[in-house]
């Protein structure tokens, strides 16, 4: 406990931060560009597997933050799906007060270390930005500066490990969360806070469904995914692997365990695809069974018991996040000439900008305004080639994008060893078949109420498996919303009185 003599010098020097801090003036603050997140060598990056961004130096994440206006109405904070509180925590960065960024931040969420590298900010907060939606100019890098705080974070828990702190208090009320994603992590997280006993069953070896399993590690490592994981061990969530709820335990199985609320989270694992001529040769698979198997199963290593092919041409159908990961693990994987195939336009093109940037840097071809319409193999059943149908913009579809048109006659083959198919992916329908009373839609998802309930009283979900696709920070705004939603519900059930 500091003495008060002590405690009157942190209050001065607190002022005299706050007196530095508010001598910058706003025009000086506007005029401070973006910082740029420095970034490895393409060609080096496209051989190995290591982080692509390399994260801001103290000094930049400094020169960032003055950026901040601190603005009386935060307009970023509509943007963010888990409502963190931006300006305060990116104040607190500039005060130099970096842990205490990273506290603000994980009062509202789970994973900053993974958001700050994951998340679509630039389609999200920063959107919203003060710079623009009044200034037209560069938004503050909100995503830069949550990883640099939870990075900092990591790294001084890591090298100088602080005592535990005491658990929430518990109400003795056990909820269960089907799946270990996003959703689920978020859910969980919040549940503990208010004092229940969480238990979270993943299906596969490893915990972090897609965060593990679905993004590479050249754009997540899977230390970051653990860190998380360990804040989450610390708050007393409990978490077991290898168990299918709907299989291993069924959702009578958990009532008869003294579950009172069960959360699905179960993501959407069932790939899609095109329904073309040749989609079953050797070489065609779905970005589902490329990602998983290289980043979950070890098939990255040329030792791996489960190897995967290691195509020389390889041509990665859709253009979206990944699609992005997969054609660009491919090149990390040996191949000569990766190509995206898309139906519409790079403007059009779903993926983060970043991610299409990288991977341009990195040497993939984009073949825009093409579309697969059949694969083609040898006498063996290998894939050689496809054949492609060139297409043009026609009028916007449902979304506001231009729809993709085919111009008859146009159609040209290339030679490819390996097609990797990213057109979407659909819920598995494990879980909304083993639990009676639940309403599905015609796509396979729970249908939920505002509060992410469903029919059955005592089950809420969240993610995938209610939206179909959709990024990690909404699955985490779902989780979160599902947890206030389950703890009004558990609290007038179980604690009224």
């Amino acid at each position: 406990m500091p003495t008060e003599k002590e405690q009157i010098a942190e209050r001065r020097a607190e002022e005299w931060r706050e007196l530095l801090r508010k001598s910058v003036k706003a025009k000086d603050r506007i005029a401070t560009p973006r910082v740029v997140m420095p970034a490895l060598d393409p060609d080096i990056r496209n051989k190995n597997n290591e982080e692509v961004n390399l994260g801001l130096s103290h000094e930049q994440a400094g020169q960032e933050s003055v950026r901040c206006l601190d603005c009386v109405d935060p307009t970023c904070m509509n943007g963010c799906p888990v409502r963190i509180q931006i300006p305060t925590f990116i104040k607190n960065i500039e005060r130099g007060e970096v842990l205490e960024a990273a506290r603000v931040l994980r009062e509202t969420t789970a994973l900053p270390g993974v958001c700050g590298r994951v998340c679509p900010q630039e389609k999200q907060c920063e959107s919203q930005c003060f710079y623009t939606l009044k200034l037209k100019k560069e938004p503050v890098a909100i995503g830069y500066l949550e990883r640099y705080a939870a990075d900092f974070e990591r790294e001084h828990t890591l090298r100088r490990p602080a005592e535990k702190a005491p658990l929430p208090k518990g109400n003795g009320i056990k909820v269960a969360v089907v799946g270990s994603g996003p959703a689920g992590l978020s859910f969980a997280g919040d549940m503990a806070k208010y004092g229940y006993d969480v238990t979270v069953f993943e299906a596969l070896h490893e915990i972090g469904g897609v965060l593990k399993y679905g993004i590479p590690e050249f754009r997540l490592p899977n230390d970051i995914v653990e860190f998380e994981i360990r804040k989450l061990r610390e708050l007393g969530v409990k978490f077991e692997t290898n168990c299918i709820v709907g299989k291993t335990l069924s959702y009578e199985d958990l009532h008869r365990e003294g579950f009172k609320g069960l959360f699905i989270g179960s993501g959407a694992g069932l790939p899609r695809f095109m329904g073309i001529p040749g989609e079953n040769l050797v070489g065609v698979m779905s970005s589902n069974e490329y990602l998983t198997r290289v980043n979950l199963m070890g098939a990255f290593s040329r030792t791996s018991e489960t190897p995967v092919s290691r195509g020389l041409s390889v041509a990665v159908i859709g253009g979206g996040n990944t699609a992005m990961d997969s054609v660009r693990t491919a090149l990390r994987l040996g191949a000569k000439r990766a190509m995206i195939i898309y139906r519409r336009g790079l403007d059009e093109m779903p993926a983060r900008l970043e991610e299409v940037h990288h991977a341009q840097e990195e040497g993939v071809e984009f073949l825009t305004l093409h579309n697969p319409i059949a694969y083609k193999g040898d006498e063996k059943g290998r894939l050689t080639s496809i054949l492609l149908q060139r297409m043009e913009l026609g009028e916007p579809d449902a979304s506001g994008r231009r729809s993709p048109v085919p111009i008859e006659g146009d159609v040209v083959e290339i030679d490819v060893d390996e097609a990797i198919v990213s057109v979407g992916v659909s819920p598995n329908p494990l879980i909304p078949k083993s639990i009676q009373g639940l309403t599905i839609t015609r796509h396979g998802t729970i249908v939920v109420s505002e509060n992410n309930q469903a029919d059955i009283p005592d089950i809420f979900a969240g993610g995938d498996i209610v939206r179909g696709g959709a990024t990690v920070i909404l699955a985490m705004g779902d989780g979160r919303n599902a947890a206030k939603g389950m703890h009004d519900y558990l609290t007038r059930t179980y604690m009224a009185h």
